[in-house]
């Protein structure tokens, strides 16, 4: 045998020799002797990768995603991480994309090699992303992908923190029913983009209302790319509604508000499905709150909530990002709602397998969240936590109905415009 580490040519060697030949060949050759490794050596973090959506049609959403994580994985790492390792997260922007948004959790998981991951913001990024992840093995836990169409694929990968989208305007149509006859609105206008979380509350409201003997008198649902939202307000004025429900995110909202505002046109009550839950972003672009006032949203958090963390998620954002308490989106708690589920589970199960987390997913156990208690059916849907009906009043975003829950009584009907 020969080569440059090669010293075993010679034939006798004494006992003596031997061991002190090995340890020449050892250290030629690179070898080294055994070292213990000390307690003090710092441990990797725990890489978790998120696509949000910075630009483009949930850009408002995206970005309050994104401040929810933030802020979860900031207090996580101020007490001692997860598993005693610091959380770091690395985002990725989707500019709203179903492309991109496949394109980035492939790149988190396949080249940067994050060892969770968490999900992006709307049903319309999630039903994508959860598919590369279910591909991989990866768990993803999210907050804002509630849509039915999610949870038909048999993905058993994919859990939702918040109540299913579906059942989320369920309570508003509750509210309308339970008006005395002579209170009772008798004619609703809808308004939805065919986004798979937005249509699904819509249509399940509107079964509702009808079966309560609500008339619809208008029913219009158009791209999600809409831009121009002009003509489809003007419709539902010339449609004369007393109640108006509208399946919208943060510019489609805005611009009916606008266009009412403008001509005059004062339902008794508006809701809308996304929107009016992104405080300051909404009542800024409205022209401020006395034109929110009234104004209605299926959600399931606010500030004032005395829920599991809430007190400290408030605290916390407000240190970071400003503002005021009635600034923070829902989005907000969602993602950070998200965080503390995947928290609960590892602390648990004292690892971040990606089997494991699954089947402690699917374990039945509640956990405790800023939005209130978690718990998956075998979808992945919280079926432990319903949505709550808020409305702006007096500049502040509260819970008004069921009673249970409310902070007031619900303004019905909604003032006039200012």
């Amino acid at each position: 045998m020969i080569g440059r580490c090669s010293l075993w040519h010679k034939s006798v060697l004494n006992s003596f020799g031997v061991v002190v030949m090995a340890l020449l060949v050892l250290s030629a050759c690179g070898g080294s002797t055994p070292t213990t490794t000390t307690s003090n050596q710092p441990k990797t973090p725990i890489k978790i990768g998120i696509s949000v959506s910075l630009s483009g049609d949930f850009s408002a959403d995206g970005k309050a995603f994104q401040q929810g994580y933030q802020v979860w994985a900031d207090s996580v790492n101020k007490n001692g991480g997860l598993l005693g390792r610091q959380v770091q997260l690395d985002f990725l922007s989707d500019a709203s994309s179903t492309t991109q948004v496949v394109t980035n959790y492939q790149k988190l998981i396949t080249v940067d090699h994050v060892d969770l991951i968490l999900g992006p913001y709307s049903t319309l990024l999630t039903k994508p992303s959860s598919v590369v992840a279910n591909r991989f093995g990866y768990p993803m836990i999210e907050g804002a992908g509630g849509g039915p169409s999610v949870f038909t694929r048999g993905l058993h990968n994919l859990f939702d923190v918040s109540p299913p989208v579906a059942d989320q305007l369920d309570s508003f149509a509750q509210y309308i029913l339970s008006l005395p006859v002579g209170q009772r609105p008798t004619t609703v206008a809808y308004a939805t983009a065919d986004d798979p979380f937005a249509q699904p509350m819509v249509d399940t409201a509107r079964k509702l209302l009808e079966q309560g003997g609500v008339k619809t008198v208008s029913y219009q649902v158009y791209p999600s790319e809409t831009t121009d939202f002009t003509p489809i307000a003007q419709k539902v004025i010339a449609s004369k509604a007393q109640v108006v429900v509208f399946g919208s995110f943060l510019p489609d909202i805005v611009a009916y508000v606008q266009a009412f505002k403008q001509q005059h046109y004062n339902p008794e009550a508006i809701i809308a499905s996304a929107g009016p839950d992104l405080g300051a972003q909404f009542t800024g672009s409205i022209g401020g709150n006395a034109v929110a006032e009234g104004i209605m949203n299926p959600s399931n958090w606010y500030p004032g909530l005395t829920t599991f963390q809430n007190k400290q998620l408030v605290q916390d954002y407000l240190a970071k990002f400003g503002g005021s308490a009635n600034d923070i989106s829902v989005d907000v708690a969602e993602a950070y709602s998200v965080g503390q589920v995947l928290e609960q589970a590892v602390n648990k199960i004292h690892s971040i397998d990606h089997a494991k987390l699954i089947t402690e997913l699917h374990s039945n156990d509640t956990f405790q969240t800023v939005q209130g208690p978690t718990r998956f059916n075998e979808q992945g849907q919280n079926v432990a936590l319903s949505a709550y009906i808020f409305q702006w009043q007096k500049g502040a975003f509260i819970p008004v109905y069921p009673a249970s829950q409310a902070a007031a009584s619900p303004e019905f009907p909604k003032p006039n415009w200012p």
